[in-house]
């Protein structure tokens, strides 16, 4: 096949090795349909280097590429939340323990497996082993769901951001009615009223979604269509939309950060922050809130750093990368509380203000002050004289930025509440909206480009799809995921988003991260990929590497995966819905239909994984025709592939497909796992 023949399509195959001299090479017999033999011989275990293969056009591409995805909107919206509910500036001890025994060692496998194979996520675990095939699956299921939501994400950042070219903000006065303001908006809050009221249209309940709403539909035609233009041609047009999704939020921190330390009440923001509160680390909720943070920061399991790895040279040094990334990622984090919370803290700071101003003209009125507008000595005299009998009466409330501080957000709450009433009390608002929703944009876009690059990396590893144009697959999955995701445009949409969030993208990518760690290191053999990491990089992994590989980082994952599983069990799972009527959100149950939802999700993203074991450990099916030709190139790596390839050779199979199972392939069917037989 020529070169031209094969990137025609906008996709390229990673080509089979013609055999080295005095080197064993694997030959594949496959019956094809009709009785057809197809063959296949590979090189004994040379790796194609590069070949026809795409690649980043440069080393700084990959590395935005790489930042891009995995610093996202949880760096803004989740990391601060955790830091202030679980020990303040304590946190960061488990959140760097963590990060160096589990986020490290896992990112580094999936880097390092993809750079070495030069594959996707289904590719490379048929390649280790043919009954590992499930595990990319699994994930690229995980990685659909996960899509389908991450992506109405984007949607409301879009509404938003239209909506603040307008000058007042139009979160910044609640609507009235014959001069009255609206008794919802008066209730809650301007900012909670835009939010539920005119974004979302929210629904009462999750089981009465209402109509679909138009605006927020366009709004997710038009994210799907620029996500569409980024990721047609893979690397090739997404590695260029990097250079601005990448630096642009960094550069909207710094100008947050010039400003917002530069405000009135940042320093106790900050201070409220991180201050240390070291008793909260002899909470175990704390290190798991750690673990699993470090976790999904990262963005582990979804196939996107085994696709990115599988891009760069084999010589590229991605224990080196894996670092730099690493450090970049929590610094990031970090970075972002500062800004979150300086910004915060102001906005404490004015409530806190317009709290003492409202009480003195209610002091002033009763006779309590003799003016509206009088020092603050005398203003808190007049207050510590009061009763808690006259302060009910005169509505006078105790005005603390204590409590002000305390009151945590995170998520949607955090960006499109909380953070949006900050932005109101700054001068020239809506320049703050713009660059703050545009940052938070280029965050989504960012991370989106790496969910689905893992996806569809996945997807063109069956071979059927290489012969299709890759726009035209990569159109059909947009499309798909539009029509699924209206969902998410009724008045339910916000409660099906957290369903989603909540079972679609967490124990299912726990499940295929441990599989991840226990195949690599168990079956394809610790010893023989640290070797890898050495020819490829001429760094050889020490001890740190081997304990947390073959002990610490599976242990971890296990305790996330069983305290996931428990938490899940022993409460019972509820969203928050609006309640229009009280103007705030309540803790309501999932109805039972929608916990069936939620468990087929979780079963979809798992099931895959014994499914294909299964099938193919007792040979129920024929050898995969539609296996990328790169995942069969490598296939004589264990020595347990060779005897799963001599089963296969061996296999009887009738016409109807059941399995027929001789006493000779029987014999042969051993699973090899370290020194070990199955």
């Amino acid at each position: 096949m020529s070169k031209a023949e094969v990137t025609r399509n906008g996709h390229e195959l990673a080509p089979l090795n013609s055999r080295s001299e005095g080197r064993p090479g694997v030959t594949i017999v496959l019956q094809g349909a009709r009785g057809s033999i197809v063959s296949r011989t590979s090189g004994g275990g040379g790796d194609a280097e590069g070949g026809d293969r795409a690649a980043w056009s440069g080393k700084m591409q990959f590395f935005l590429s790489i930042i891009g995805y995995s610093v996202g909107l949880g760096n803004i919206w989740r990391f601060p939340y955790l830091c202030q509910q679980n020990g303040g500036g304590a946190f960061l001890i488990p959140f760097a323990i963590m990060l160096i025994l589990e986020g490290i060692p896992l990112f580094l496998i999936e880097l390092g497996i993809g750079q070495k194979m030069r594959l996707g996520s289904l590719g490379v675990w048929n390649t280790i082993h043919p009954w590992l095939g499930g595990i990319g699956i699994a994930s690229c299921i995980v990685t659909f769901f996960v899509a389908l939501y991450y992506n109405v994400i984007i949607t409301w950042c879009f509404y938003y951001l239209f909506n603040s070219f307008q000058n007042p903000l139009p979160w910044s006065m609640c609507p009235e009615i014959n001069g009255t303001a609206v008794e919802e908006c008066a209730k809650s809050s301007e900012t909670a009223y835009f939010w539920y009221r005119t974004t979302l249209d929210a629904a009462p309940a999750i089981d009465q979604p209402g109509s679909f709403k138009w605006w927020i539909v366009l709004c997710l035609l038009l994210s799907w269509i620029i996500v569409f233009f980024i990721v047609c041609k893979g690397i090739q047009s997404s590695g260029k939309v990097v250079y601005f999704t990448s630096m642009f939020p960094y550069i909207v921190l710094t100008i947050f950060f010039i400003r917002g330390i530069t405000l009135k009440g940042a320093s106790a923001g900050l201070v409220h922050m991180y201050t240390p509160k070291v008793e909260k680390l002899l909470d175990p909720t704390v290190w798991l809130d750690a673990a699993t943070q470090v976790f999904y920061s990262f963005g582990l399991a979804f196939g996107s750093l085994i696709a990115f790895g599988s891009y760069n040279t084999p010589k590229n040094n991605c224990v080196r990368d894996v670092i730099l990334v690493s450090i970049c990622n929590a610094l990031t984090a970090i970075y972002a509380s500062v800004v979150i919370f300086a910004i915060l803290g102001f906005k404490a700071m004015s409530n806190v203000d317009r709290c003492i101003e409202g009480n003195m003209h209610k002091m002033f009125k009763h006779g309590l002050l003799p003016a509206v507008n009088v020092s603050m000595e005398i203003y808190e005299h007049a207050l510590g004289n009061m009763s808690e009998e006259n302060m009910k009466a005169m509505d006078v409330t105790v005005c603390s930025l204590a409590k002000q501080l305390e009151a945590a957000a995170e998520g949607t709450g955090l960006a499109f509440i909380v953070f949006t009433q900050a932005i109101v009390e700054l001068p020239g608002a809506p320049f703050w909206a713009v660059i703050f929703f545009m940052m938070l944009l280029s965050l989504g876009i960012g991370s989106q480009i790496g969910i689905l690059e893992g996806m569809l990396c996945t997807i063109f590893d069956i071979d059927i799809f290489k012969r299709i144009r890759k726009q035209y697959v990569t159109g059909v999955v947009c499309i798909i995921c539009f029509f699924v995701g209206l969902i998410f445009c009724t008045g339910a949409g916000e409660y099906w988003l957290s369903l989603f969030d909540s079972f679609a993208g967490t124990i299912g990518l726990v499940v295929v991260a441990l599989l991840e760690m226990i195949s690599v290191i168990y079956i394809y053999g610790h010893k023989k990929f640290t070797q890898d990491i050495e020819d490829m990089t001429g760094y050889r992994p020490g001890p740190y590497w081997q304990i947390t590989w073959r002990y610490l980082a599976p242990v971890i994952m296990a305790t996330i995966l069983v305290s996931s599983i428990v938490f899940r069990i022993i409460n019972n799972p509820t969203y928050q819905a609006w309640h229009a009527e009280l103007g705030q959100v309540v803790n309501t149950e999932y109805p039972p239909w929608v916990m069936g939802v939620a468990i087929a999700m979780i079963c979809a993203g798992v099931l895959p994984m014994p499914v294909v074991f299964l099938l193919r450990r007792f040979q129920c099916l024929k050898m995969d025709l539609d296996i990328h030709q790169g995942s069969i190139r490598r296939i004589d790596t264990t020595v347990s592939t060779k005897e799963m390839m001599a089963d296969q050779d061996e296999q009887i199979t009738s016409p109807d497909g059941p399995c027929l199972t001789t006493a000779s392939n029987t014999r042969k069917n051993k699973f090899t796992i370290g020194d070990f037989e199955v």
